[in-house]
């Protein structure tokens, strides 16, 4: 009898033990900003796009100046000459709208500079994680920075910190412990 109590009581504790789950979090916007070659891709994504929107804001300024003009002299014009400055000024709205769209549409070239540069930092941490969760034997890892919602996490759970160091720099930035 006691070797059947003594067999079930190992037989649930395995159980038990096998169905407990290990569950960490981090933090991916925290580990990023702590990662300089984040940064600096992060700024230069941001200079290449500021220089297209000035490049866009001037043709939409060109765009403007024409159409000024053309309201200041549309009374004097022969109607041949209207309909081709009308038709001029479409094309230049066009083309800067379609500037514009390649540059900052659905897949466009801003899109593409952040796959160029982003994704492979971004890469390398997803890596990084996965083999320390690996290592670690963690069932699930959460992103709290993600559409998750996650309305506690007790902050010994978070692995953030160890993700960096894992990847080489050290947390100079403060987390949400």
């Amino acid at each position: 009898m006691k070797k059947l109590i003594l067999s079930f009581t190992l037989i649930a504790g395995l159980v038990v033990a096998s169905l407990a789950q290990r569950f960490v979090y981090v933090d991916t916007d925290y580990i990023l900003d702590n990662v300089p070659e984040y940064g600096q891709a992060q700024q230069q994504i941001n200079q290449i796009a500021e220089n297209w929107r000035q490049e866009i804001d001037a043709k939409y300024k060109e765009v403007e100046g024409l159409y000024k003009a053309y309201q200041a002299e549309q009374v004097l014009l022969p109607e041949q000459t209207k309909i081709q400055r009308q038709k001029e000024i479409e094309e230049k709205e066009r083309a800067a709208k379609e500037f514009q769209k390649k540059k900052f549409g659905y897949e466009g070239e801003l899109f593409q500079k952040k796959q160029e540069l982003i994704k492979p930092v971004q890469d390398k941490v997803f890596k990084e994680i996965e083999k320390i969760a690996k290592d670690k034997a963690y069932d699930f890892v959460l992103d709290k920075s993600s559409g998750v919602s996650m309305l506690f996490a007790n902050p010994k759970y978070n692995i953030s910190d160890v993700v960096i160091k894992a990847l080489g720099y050290s947390p100079s930035k403060t987390s949400d412990k």
